[in-house]
């Protein structure tokens, strides 16, 4: 399957590479058109670095039903998926989490959340807040190395992906431009910087780039605040819970209320957005991880809402359930692509720098 997928978007970039209508819309075009044939390894890398924004597919002469019938966007979004699934260790989570992923996160979330309400049974707890449903040494014994395993599993991912795009050496120029790029998630910005159109062929719009800064933003902010509380127990000696205005409140409400709105935006829009122009075997995994991140994200914040009532023992069990089925299977989820992008935008800098030193030229 992995073959005939790389035979097809193989054949649709050699028309794009002599057609070259598309070169400025974002960072795939100029890639492609400074390769006159695709390796394997060439195809991989244009796949994670096309955001799949979905304006070449509309701009496009060649589309059906003229027999070139192309659809870029489907077929990178074929191979990028295929690559992940592949990269990936182990691999048959990541193909079974492609094809059944809302039904896995539902299951892995409840069957988390059962197993931590039975544990409040036979563990003891003691403390304030939270730590009076669940001791935080049991927290620290499960979701350490919940945190820990996902990042070798991504760690080898990545690995496999830069060997198969070609290996080669990296600055930290080249980081920092990868990042940066993400941050403003640039290559959504459209051809033009009137956005793109991923929910309708005739309307330019900036809301998928915003829904996906919410979601990324929201993420660090809670991150952060994890990070900076676990330094406050740990290193300032000033355990939870903590009040409204401390810092790790602060980050972690400003981090949950964009993650929520975020991840609503996303499905929003996805449910709009023609399927036909993505990856179809992968839409209810990357339906299933928005819906399971959205989750993580809103049970925390009623979290806060209801922590003094009598629902907060069952609410608490419900989000760290989610909590854990999210971390777990971060490797083979769309959580994962982000981790990918930075890798191939990283890769594509370190080209452009590559061919401004032999004096060639190279795309916006």
């Amino acid at each position: 399957m992995q073959a005939e997928l790389l035979h097809e978007a193989r054949r649709q970039a050699e028309i794009c590479n002599a057609c070259r209508y598309c070169e400025g819309y974002c960072a795939v075009f100029p890639a492609l058109h400074r390769e006159r044939a695709f390796a394997d390894g060439d195809l991989t890398q244009l796949a994670n670095l096309c955001h799949n924004c979905r304006g070449c597919y509309y701009a496009c002469q060649y589309t059906a039903p003229h027999e070139f019938d192309l659809n870029l966007p489907r077929a990178l979004a074929e191979v990028r998926q295929a690559s992940w699934e592949d990269f990936a260790w182990p691999a048959p989570l990541a193909r079974a989490f492609q094809r059944n992923g809302l039904m896995i996160a539902l299951a892995a979330a409840i069957g988390f959340a059962v197993l931590f309400w039975a544990a409040r049974t036979f563990l003891p707890a003691g403390g304030d807040g939270f730590y009076a449903v669940m001791a935080h040494g049991t927290m620290i014994a499960i979701f350490l190395p919940a945190f820990l395993l996902p990042l070798a599993s991504l760690a080898i991912g990545l690995r496999r992906y830069w060997r198969a795009t070609g290996g080669g050496d990296i600055r930290l120029s080249d980081v920092a431009a990868a990042f940066g790029s993400a941050a403003k998630l640039r290559n959504l910005t459209g051809g033009h910087g009137d956005g793109c159109n991923f929910e309708d062929r005739d309307r330019f719009s900036h809301a998928r780039r915003h829904m996906h800064q919410a979601v990324m933003y929201g993420f660090l902010l809670c991150f952060a605040a994890t990070s900076v509380a676990t330094l406050m127990h740990y290193a300032l000696d000033m355990p939870a819970p903590y009040g409204f205005w401390s810092l790790p409140k602060l980050l972690g409400v400003s981090g949950g209320v964009l993650l929520t709105l975020g991840c609503a935006g996303m499905v929003a829009l996805k449910l709009r957005a023609d399927r036909n122009l993505g990856a179809p075997s992968a839409w209810g995994g990357e339906i299933g991880f928005v819906l399971l991140l959205g989750f993580v994200a809103l049970s925390g914040l009623l979290l806060y809402v209801l922590g003094q009532t009598g629902l907060m023992p069952a609410l608490l069990v419900a989000h760290l359930g989610a909590v854990l089925a999210f971390f777990l299977l971060t490797p083979f989820t769309k959580m994962a692509h982000g981790f990918y992008r930075l890798a191939a935008l990283a890769r594509e800098a370190a080209n452009q720098r590559a061919v401004r030193m032999t004096g060639g030229e190279t795309g916006p």
